[in-house]
């Protein structure tokens, strides 16, 4: 049965081109154009690696480069357990106030992050304008790349005042948790298209001058103080952004 699903993926990707790639290469180009064109569909399993490399009379070796290669390029996951599969692009709702780790745990990803850096000083002029704050008011500033599974998803860097946070280790995974009672209950939010620097896209494990989407958020508490102000660098091949709107004379 495993032999029949492996052949049938076969046929579907079409058969390694014969050119001068390592079979590698020609097997990650094949996989990647069946993605691009919907030939395999997001959440779709593959076929477990042995199986696929009996089905093209390749090493087992030269399949795993492949699926590694797609799963750094986002294009793949890989799930303890279950298998490998084709990544499910996430769509964010561009109107809610929710968190990244709110967005993957509702989507069934687990989030997680890898820290750049978390320190300590005094609001720069930029950030003072952003957040509203005094010359030599102290802010928490967070680095961190975003992750939901094993796949790469944004680059964030936040500054939040210190009033609104008990310290600078209290943020863990969530930051909207860490703020608690402060956590915004309105955003102003800029979204521009941006193409990755390579420290960026060295960062994120992606093709250098990749397309990504800056978004910058001033977040407002309930007392209306401005208590965030983040610049998120997201891969445009993981993330679209969608918001509903309404006319003015809607019913």
């Amino acid at each position: 049965m495993q032999e029949q699903v492996a052949q049938r993926f076969v046929e579907r990707i079409g058969p390694l081109e014969g050119d001068s790639a390592p079979l590698y290469v020609q097997l990650k180009r094949q996989i990647h154009d069946a993605i691009s064109s919907n030939r395999l569909r997001a959440g779709e399993a593959l076929p477990p690696e042995r199986d696929l490399a009996d089905s093209l009379s390749v090493s087992r070796v030269t399949v795993r480069k492949a699926f590694e290669g797609l799963v750094e390029a986002g294009l793949l996951v890989r799930r303890q357990g279950a298998g490998t599969f084709v990544a499910e692009r996430v769509e964010k709702n561009f109107a809610a106030i929710s968190s990244f780790s709110e967005d993957m745990q509702a989507r069934g990803r687990t989030p997680h992050s890898v820290w750049l850096s978390r320190s300590e000083g005094l609001v720069t002029p930029e950030e003072a304008m952003a957040l509203g704050l005094s010359p030599g008011t102290a802010v928490y500033r967070f680095a961190r790349i975003r992750h939901a599974d094993e796949v790469s998803m944004a680059i964030e860097h936040s500054t939040i005042p210190a009033f609104a946070l008990p310290g600078v280790e209290a943020v863990r995974e969530s930051l909207y948790a860490a703020l608690a009672d402060n956590r915004p209950v309105r955003v102003l939010q800029r979204l521009r298209a941006v193409l990755f620097r390579d420290d960026q896209s060295d960062l994120l494990g992606i093709e250098r001058g990749s397309a990504g989407l800056e978004i910058e958020r001033r977040g407002f508490a309930r007392d209306g103080r401005t208590v965030e102000f983040t610049r998120s660098y997201y891969r445009g091949d993981s993330y679209d952004f969608v918001a509903e709107l309404v006319a003015p004379d809607a019913p």
